[in-house]
């Protein structure tokens, strides 16, 4: 039965690697998803097989209660609700490392064999501490990240009075704990005392990180979710979860490195400080007699004629849930022979991915959707080019202002396109909290309106006048 479990996990392992592989690319991301689902539930089928399983109610009850929990979540949910969705299930991975590892301090038995070594000894103990430690700063910082990004409380960046300081000491009692449980094992407080102090350091964290760094906070948090899974592994011996953890936390890891480096940020810098300071000029100062409002009319006459258009999505498109109205208007443009193409931020929304997410729903051809960096090139070229809720991922102060907050951060220079028609509800400043230069423009209009509502009358108007 062993070798069976053991072949079993071998080829559990194989399809993650390869629905990884479909992740990378939005046209096999379903087969890869499916792939790797397919992957999970042959592991949990190897693991219900196993001789040590003594009782099957609970596991039972399990997979009902999560299965259909996560069935009407999956199925209810709004895809601009998705990232806090993505904020919960790194919470609860984090939390089920806790409780399995929680199980081995109080059975040992569960993490190791009969005749174990001197080795296997330390290394379950240590595999436990790290598991605490991992899993407790996973679970309540995905927590925050959940309550921030729905937009419950704690919006925005949280200062701390000396939580640098407090962070460190949190992160020394970790250590200490640890260490007296690697020598005791059998003193679950010490177990129970690395979680709660990692729990508190899961908030101190993520309280100050602010609603710009989010989709950094995302990815990371999905990374430490894996490593806690990995760590598991290790304190269960069991190699289908050290190698399932260990490629989400390192493709985590990966993702938050691209993540860095869309916004010309160091990690340390998103997790430990914020914004750069930087020379902030007024609202006033940009602005003052320099916006240009327009219609849902004058838009539909500038679009009379033109080649090629760009459509930039924000987050303001997922508030607004437009991408449906941005899809019909496009669909419409096609339709008289002009040339329609989305740019994509990477930190665009508040996870990586929410805008192709957005647009993949409202059926938008995977093939339209462009990188920023393919887009960049050419946008000189462009007729014009639709700003939907978006901000600071295309204010040109990152690329022309060296004493901007954002300076060096890569943006999409939508300022080059021949017009540009921004789409906001006001003039606010977007996450970075600074005025965008862009809306006052002279090749610049500004379409104050909710973006649904702005894009379904523009649509009309142009039926109008076809």
């Amino acid at each position: 039965m062993q070798n069976i479990i053991n072949v079993a996990y071998l080829v559990a392992s194989i399809l993650f690697i390869y629905g990884m592989k479909g992740l990378t690319h939005p046209r096999t991301a379903v087969r890869g998803n499916l792939t790797g689902a397919t992957g999970m539930g042959l592991a949990m089928l190897a693991v219900l097989l196993d001789p040590g399983v003594e009782k099957y109610q609970w596991i039972i009850i399990g997979l009902l209660v999560g299965g259909s929990v996560g069935a009407v979540l999956a199925k209810r949910v709004e895809m601009t609700r998705m990232p806090e969705l993505v904020a919960l299930f790194n919470g609860f991975g984090g939390l089920a490392s806790i409780l399995v590892a929680g199980a081995a301090v109080y059975k040992p038995s569960i993490a190791l064999p009969v005749g174990y070594t001197t080795a296997q000894y330390y290394q379950a103990n240590i595999a436990t501490a790290a598991t605490g430690l991992i899993g407790g700063v996973t679970f309540f910082g995905s927590l925050v990240a959940f309550i921030k990004l729905a937009e419950i409380a704690l919006g925005g960046s949280v200062r701390i009075p000396g939580k640098t300081v407090i962070n460190a000491l949190l992160v020394l009692g970790c250590i200490a704990f640890g260490v007296l449980l690697v020598m005791d094992p059998s003193n679950s407080l010490y177990y129970w005392g690395i979680v709660v102090l990692a729990s508190i350091l899961g908030v101190t964290l993520t309280v100050p990180i602010g609603g710009a760094d989010m989709p950094v906070v995302i990815a990371l948090l999905n990374s430490y979710s894996g490593l806690a899974a990995a760590a598991t592994g290790f304190v269960l011996s069991n190699n289908v979860l050290i190698i399932a953890g260990s490629l989400v936390g390192a493709s985590g890891l990966i993702l938050t490195g691209i993540m860095c480096k869309a916004m010309n940020r160091s990690l340390t810098n998103v997790l430990f400080g914020a914004m750069a300071e930087g020379e902030i000029a007024s609202a006033d100062e940009v602005y003052a007699g320099k916006v240009k409002s327009t219609s849902a009319d004058e838009i539909s006459m500038l679009l009379d004629g033109v080649s090629r258009v760009v459509i930039v999505p924000g987050y303001g498109m997922a508030v607004a849930q437009a991408q449906h109205a941005v899809r019909d208007m496009a669909n419409l443009l096609e339709a008289q022979g002009v040339e329609v193409e989305y740019a994509i931020h990477p930190v665009a929304g508040r996870m990586p991915g929410h805008m192709n997410v957005l647009l993949a729903e409202a059926d938008v051809p995977y093939e339209k959707l462009l990188e920023m960096d393919q887009i960049n090139p050419t946008l000189e070229q462009v007729d014009v080019a639709f700003v939907v809720g978006a901000n600071d991922v295309v204010n040109p102060d990152a690329r022309t202002n060296p004493d901007s907050p954002i300076a060096g951060m890569p943006i999409i220079d939508v300022d080059k396109c021949r017009t540009v028609v921004v789409i906001k509800r006001s003039l606010s400043p977007g996450f970075a909290g600074i005025p965008n230069p862009l809306f006052a423009m002279d090749n610049t209009l500004m379409f104050f309106a909710d973006a649904k509502k702005a894009f379904q009358e523009i649509s009309a108007s142009i039926k109008e006048n076809m």
